[in-house]
């Protein structure tokens, strides 16, 4: 395989996820759950991805309460609470879900579009379509519209965002104190009139700073990832070892490069570690929170993931045999992740439980600072990553032992930076600045 160019360095995102990404995290005696609806808590995560010179921080979205007695992820609304976080940094990117199938284009263009305008432009938005029914029974659905559909109106939703961020040329505005504000020529209406969507523009609202927000996404399905491949800017992995994502990555850059696209599109899989300055450091904050685990809701979670009722399979016999990935019906990312899982390891159903309690078959990487930066280098080398998501079991903890320990190791070895060197998203993650539309 080609070797990297020695330029080339990692990019690391914080995934932002309640008191941890363990499902047991907030039961732990010295978890934040106390914390979960101060935004000062969120402002300090943000902070700690700042001192380690992360490129972004990364809110994923839920709209479905679910089974709150298992943990409760959703108390702020992201955009909301990125836009206090832009706030209490300067050059952190910061990245929010937003969906397709239930917001509208010119909602969707007007909120992240203000938000790259409040945090002077390091704003990205992770397009999804949403997965569950519970959520589209809270949106006037009774259940979630067939897959197709669903990408069928992202496709045209995300090209009705990106015009409306274009309905403005960026010398549009005058100020002309004696005379007018704005250019009436260069504020161009979109008059988009498709399957899904009717919208006039312009959007009222002048072009973002990084003239379009950065865009990413998590494509897994066939569809999922010719989506990515034409939109996307980075994109969000399941990859539960190295093999699956080389196979991943090689894909996804095949499909970018027949779309027609040379922009880099980083490739970020979820990464989930545990940190300690021994082996049995490390392994033991492992334990610790595992031993958190309520089995019950654990096999609540894995029915969910599964789209079946596991809640009376023997807990300590093999895992019974799953329907093979082509003929299943739910989010095929995660699922592959679990048959792999399985495959691999031959786990008990208590052990699977164990290892999907924290991030749910991403990557895990349990050891010292140097041995997970040796296995971070293996991916970032042998192409398997252009950077990760990282996922920690607990937070702060978790982050804060990541900045403190392996950051500094990354940046040893020159796989990561020492200090910013732009200050937006876009030029954190090396994309160019998209032209507007001319008048």
């Amino acid at each position: 395989m080609k070797p990297r160019n020695p330029d080339e360095s990692l990019h690391l995102n914080l995934f932002v996820m309640g008191c941890g990404h363990h499902r047991a995290a907030w039961r732990h005696p010295d978890s934040c759950a106390e914390r979960l609806g101060d935004i000062a808590y969120y402002e300090s995560l943000a902070r700690t991805a700042e001192r380690g010179k992360l490129d972004a921080v990364f809110f994923a979205d839920g709209m479905s309460a679910g089974s709150v007695e298992d943990g409760f992820n959703w108390h702020l609304e992201p955009l909301t609470a990125l836009s206090a976080m832009s706030r209490a940094t300067r050059r952190v990117g910061l990245i929010s879900t937003l969906s397709s199938t239930f917001y509208t284009p010119f909602h969707a263009a007007r909120l992240v579009g203000s938000l790259d305008h409040i945090s002077g432009g390091r704003v990205g938005w992770n397009v999804v379509t949403s997965m569950f029914d519970s959520e589209a029974r809270n949106h006037g659905y009774p259940a979630m519209p067939p897959h197709a559909e669903r990408y069928a109106r992202a496709e045209e939703f995300v090209q009705t965002v990106l015009a409306l961020w274009d309905s403005w040329a960026d010398d549009a505005i005058e100020r002309g104190r004696q005379g007018r504000y704005a250019d009436p020529e260069k504020v161009r209406r979109i008059d988009h009139h498709g399957e899904h969507f009717l919208v006039d523009g312009p959007l009222n609202l002048p072009r973002p700073p990084q003239g379009h927000p950065v865009l990413v996404q998590a494509g897994a399905s066939s569809q999922g990832r010719d989506l990515a491949a034409r939109y996307a800017e980075a994109i969000y992995a399941v990859a539960y070892d190295l093999p699956t994502a080389q196979g991943y990555y090689r894909d996804i850059k095949s499909r970018v490069e027949a779309a027609g696209r040379s922009a880099p599109v980083p490739i970020l899989p979820g990464l989930v570690t545990y940190v300690g300055s021994t082996m049995e450091e490390a392994r033991a904050k492992q334990r610790e929170l595992d031993e958190c685990l309520p089995v019950a809701a654990s096999l609540r979670q894995l029915g969910l993931f599964i789209e079946q009722d596991c809640s009376d399979w023997e807990l300590d016999a093999p895992v019974p045999t799953l329907p093979p990935l082509a003929e299943f019906r739910g989010p095929q990312g995660r699922y592959a992740s679990i048959l792999r899982i399985i495959e691999t390891e031959r786990p008990t159903l208590r052990e699977l439980l164990g290892r999907l309690a924290a991030g749910g078959g991403h990557c895990t990487m349990v050891g010292t600072p140097e041995s997970i930066a040796d296995e971070m280098a293996r991916w970032f080398h042998g192409r398997g990553a252009d950077g990760f998501n990282l996922m920690p079991p607990s937070l702060p903890g978790g982050i804060e032992d990541f900045v403190d320990q392996v950051v500094p190791e990354l940046q040893r070895r020159g796989l990561f930076r020492e200090e910013y060197t732009a200050t937006t998203l876009r030029g954190h993650l090396g994309l160019e600045r998209p032209a507007g539309r001319r008048p």
